[in-house]
């Protein structure tokens, strides 16, 4: 497994190659990371790093939260999650992340939840062409159709594609190309778009 980083989705905007080559790129803003802990295979039967991202102030953690991460002179972050290595000896606890060392591939893979869009219809959320606009088809141009036979099966099977809510789902992007990199504000320049709405958090990897 490759080390996870955390950024937060700015929006879309537009760069020019030397060759004059225009691409669409999102443009992420990486977090900092900080080694909050360890898993290990005699404690938990497997190897991960802790980290943690996002500094607050006391005011929007809990106590335990606060504790611990005094207690082991840690930032006051708020979020956390586990990455599994193979190898967790490199790592020291309240480390921090080098990014520029990760930047170094062309490719990453992207992972976000995609925009909600509430509850739609079988044309919107599945693609469906919709029934005719004549020929005595009536208030129903929009509908999905039969969604099953009659006495046999006499049912609906699962997994049906009908009308249903469409959005906030877990979607991966695989092998987006890192155009540019901005070490001083920690801007990621990815090429196409990437899953989620503005403000949302993504989880990048190498590809």
């Amino acid at each position: 497994m490759s080390l996870t980083l955390v950024g937060k989705k700015l929006g879309m905007t537009r760069l020019f190659e030397d060759n004059g080559i225009s691409h669409p790129v999102t443009v992420l803003s990486l977090y900092d990371l900080t080694v909050l802990g360890f898993r290990t295979v005699e404690n938990n039967g497997y190897t991960a790093l802790i980290l943690g991202y996002d500094e607050v102030s006391e005011k929007k953690l809990k106590k335990p939260q606060i504790d611990f991460l005094k207690k082991n002179n840690l930032p006051l972050v708020k979020s956390q999650y586990e990455v599994r290595l193979d190898d967790i000896s490199l790592f020291s606890l309240g480390q921090k992340i080098v990014l520029e060392d990760f930047i170094e591939l062309c490719k990453v893979n992207v992972v976000g939840t995609s925009i909600g869009k509430g509850f739609a219809g079988a044309m919107k959320r599945h693609n469906f062409g919709g029934l005719r606009a004549s020929h005595g088809v009536s208030i129903s141009h929009r509908s999905h159709g039969s969604t099953g036979a009659c006495q046999d099966p006499g049912k609906v099977f699962k997994g049906k594609k009908m009308a249903g809510h469409l959005g906030s789902e877990r979607v991966t992007l695989k092998n987006l190309r890192v155009m540019r990199y901005d070490a001083d504000q920690k801007l990621l320049f990815l090429i196409g778009g990437v899953p989620g709405a503005k403000d949302s958090q993504v989880k990048i990897t190498k590809a």
